[in-house]
């Protein structure tokens, strides 16, 4: 399904009577970042037990919500980016999990809409297939490998959400790399371009995970709630459903820096390898350069 890119937008100027803050590098809590699943006029039903569907309309209302806040949506790689430079205030990071096909069709034309990116986590082991990991449905396609060189394409960020979408916490080391190394090699040959970021599985995260996503070559990677892990490579995220009205997301937004009050470590940008690691290559989870402590490189 071809998606023509998104035209260039110049920069907004700040507006009268004010002057663009840089906020310093490395100062304040985790930004703040919003995942979505699927996004399909089905949500709400009785058989969406994982509460994994937005309706369409609303996403607009989320969008719509956030512009009328002065707030934009962006991917998370940009999101890193402006954080790195101090020029984040206002971006949100948003999320979609999963890479349901669902997400050309009902997200793509608001985030549009709304001049918002968003980072797309896939997983190029079940390209075209379906979500048979959730036991209990429903059942959603997947993304194809056109539809998932369509969203780069769109100017959205793809990253990896696993080859299979293997827990990292209950993996054997063959399967962790498999899921991280692999993955990320798979994504370069689809889309021309190795993914920065990783989203683990089901949320979980360990240290043997975040050794695995690092030694991956991941410039990030978010979970869920991470607790002690919290860094760059286990970004703490807020899980968006059907029930997150706007008054809902005021309230998600108001308790965030409540919740996630320490400040993460360093944010210093870390060097990327040139190209994907994969089987044979010498950055293997188990080495002693990729050992995770809690708080990690930000």
């Amino acid at each position: 399904m071809p998606v023509e890119p998104p035209p260039q937008r110049a920069p907004a100027p700040p507006a009268p009577g004010r002057t663009a803050v840089r906020r310093r590098p490395g100062r304040g809590g985790p930004p703040w970042i919003l995942m979505y699943h699927s996004v399909a006029d089905t949500a709400g039903r009785a058989d969406d037990p994982y509460r994994i569907t937005v309706s369409p309309g609303l996403l607009d209302r989320q969008l719509r919500w956030l512009r009328d806040r002065g707030l934009r949506g962006v991917a998370v790689g940009e999101l890193l980016r402006a954080r790195a430079a101090g020029r984040d205030a206002g971006l949100v990071g948003l999320t979609f999990d999963d890479g349901y096909a669902d997400f050309l069709t009902g997200a793509l034309p608001l985030l549009r809409r709304h001049d918002c990116t968003a980072t797309v986590f896939v997983l190029p082991g079940r390209a075209g297939g379906l979500n048979s990991w959730d036991p209990r449905g429903p059942r959603k396609p997947l993304l194809t490998e056109d539809g998932i060189r369509a969203v780069a394409a769109a100017g959205m960020e793809v990253g990896s959400h696993g080859l299979l979408h293997q827990d990292l916490t209950t993996a054997d080391p063959v399967t962790r790399e498999r899921e991280t190394a692999v993955s990320r090699a798979r994504l370069a040959e689809l889309t021309g371009r190795a993914p920065d970021g990783f989203c683990y599985p089901y949320g979980g995260v360990d240290a043997r995970a975040v050794a695995a996503v690092r030694a991956a070559g991941y410039g990030y990677a978010c979970a869920l709630a991470p607790g002690p892990l919290t860094g760059r490579h286990a970004l703490p995220r807020v899980h968006i459903g059907a029930a997150d009205t706007p008054w809902r997301l005021s309230l998600k937004r108001a308790l965030h820096p409540l919740r996630r009050r320490a400040p993460l470590p360093d944010e210093t940008p870390l060097p990327r390898p040139a190209t994907p690691s994969g089987p044979g290559s010498n950055n293997h989870p188990q080495s002693p350069a990729a050992t995770a402590t809690p708080g990690g490189t930000w």
